[in-house]
Parts: structure tokens; C-alpha cells; sequence
């Protein structure tokens, strides 16, 4: 495939869940499994909503528990589920697997920055054989202690990059990825197929909102891209090589 030498922008990060994967039925599968042991009922409904924020929280907002060590055993419950097998169950979006080799050809520095632990995220990316990819991984408790916020990891992987913001750009499906972007003065691309509902008469005027993965790479390469059809699942390996 011939490719423009030319590039919009000096590096592009990816948030993870609704953005490059759908991850949704496998982790409400897995709350609802580690609720469940503990003898609890979620007091909102388990759906999409509760995609993003990181893992605990999300346990608050489904139990309202304050006791750390009943939320601690949640935490446990989950992490047996989903770092075993629930991740597994992982499905690709439309045309995202054919935009990340379309962009690595296109030689754009490519990063991921997500609210997911890294365990299971450095799993999903083995799995797929996504770690060829990314430069840079960077996930909430990547350092310690861990990053306050997003906002804070996309700042620090822009130096570890050592990129510009205005320069670079971060692509989310939820609104708080846009929030995260823009607290650094990056330029944000809203994706619609993700977990965030979407308005263009309310988007910021700043901000992009792409459809589909093949709009979005050609937004970013110039290059149109043809994919398939569906999500497609992630195949189960005979052997997981990961060493957490």
C-alpha cells in the first residue's frame, strides 16, 4: 500500500475501552459476577454507563459502599473474573484493527491512554497482537502513586513523547476524554461508536466527531481506508504468554 510521507499530527493516543475495543459485556459480566459472590445487587442498572471511570469508584457507584474492606473483596472479585478469563470475550470495533496498521504504515507515533488497569489492558493488547503498535502504554496505575487523573496521564505521555500538545491528538468516545485533552491544550476526535452519546449541535466547535474508523484515519492519514463489516471477537489463544 502506497502512503503519504506527509502527516496531520506528530502523534495521536487512543483511549482504550469504547474507542478501539468494546470490552462492555465481558466487565458488567464480571461486576455482576463478583456482586454476586458477595451476596450484593447493583443499585443502578449494569449497562455502558458504567464504562471509564476506574475500577473501585465503579464499585462505589454500583454498591455505594464506603467500607474498604467489603470494596476491596469487590475489587478481588473482579480482578478474579475479568484478569482470568473475562477479558477474553474482548471484541475489536469496525475497521479499528485495519486503521492501526494503516497508521503504523503512515509511521505516526501512536499511544494509548486509558482509565483500565494495566494488567488486563497489557493482556488485551498481547492477545491481539496489538503491542507493536504503541509506543507508549499508559494506564491510570501505571506509576506510582498513581496518576490523579487523565488529564495527567496524557500530559505525561505528550513528554515521554516528546511531542507538543497542539500538536498531537487524543481520540476518546466519552466527553471526559475531551475534558482530559483539552486541560492539556491538545486537539480531541470524539468517536460515535463508543460508550459516550454524542450531540453535534452541542460539541464544542473545537472538537471532531468521526463516525466511523475509516472516516477517522483518513481525517488523520489523508488516506481513505476500506474495512469490513461488525466487530469481530478476539480469538482465544492456546497459551497466554503474559508474565503480570
Amino acid at each position: 500500500m502506497t502512503m503519504k510521507n506527509s502527516r496531520t499530527y506528530d502523534a495521536i493516543i487512543f483511549d482504550l475501552d469504547g474507542t478501539l475495543i468494546d470490552s462492555s459485556p465481558s466487565i458488567l459480566n464480571c461486576f455482576g459476577h463478583a456482586l454476586s459472590e458477595a451476596g450484593l445487587q447493583p443499585l443502578v442498572p449494569l449497562n455502558d454507563s458504567l464504562i471509564g471511570p476506574p475500577l473501585r469508584q465503579t464499585l462505589i457507584n454500583l454498591t455505594g459502599l464506603t467500607d474498604n474492606s467489603l470494596l476491596d473483596r469487590l475489587v478481588d472479585g473482579f480482578k478474579e473474573c475479568y484478569d482470568t478469563v473475562g477479558y477474553k470475550a474482548t471484541q475489536v470495533y469496525n475497521g479499528v484493527e485495519d486503521m492501526l496498521g494503516h497508521l503504523a504504515e503512515c509511521n505516526i507515533p501512536l499511544a494509548i491512554a486509558t482509565n483500565k488497569r494495566r494488567v488486563p489492558t497489557m493482556k488485551i493488547l498481547e492477545h491481539l497482537g496489538w503491542e507493536k503498535y504503541f509506543r507508549i502504554v499508559g494506564t491510570l496505575d501505571t506509576p506510582l502513586p498513581p496518576y490523579r487523573s487523565k488529564a495527567e496521564m496524557i500530559g505525561s505521555l505528550l513528554r515521554k513523547l516528546e511531542v507538543e500538545a497542539e500538536v498531537s491528538l487524543y481520540v476518546g468516545d466519552k466527553r471526559e476524554d475531551g475534558e482530559a485533552a483539552a486541560a492539556n491544550a491538545m486537539p480531541f476526535c470524539a468517536v460515535g461508536w463508543g460508550y459516550g452519546e454524542w450531540n453535534r449541535v452541542l460539541l464544542p466547535e473545537e472538537w471532531r466527531l468521526m463516525e466511523s474508523a475509516a472516516d477517522l484515519v483518513a481525517l488523520l492519514s489523508g488516506t481513505p481506508l476500506q474495512v469490513g463489516n461488525g466487530a469481530r471477537p478476539i480469538p482465544t489463544p492456546t497459551t497466554d504468554k503474559v508474565n503480570m
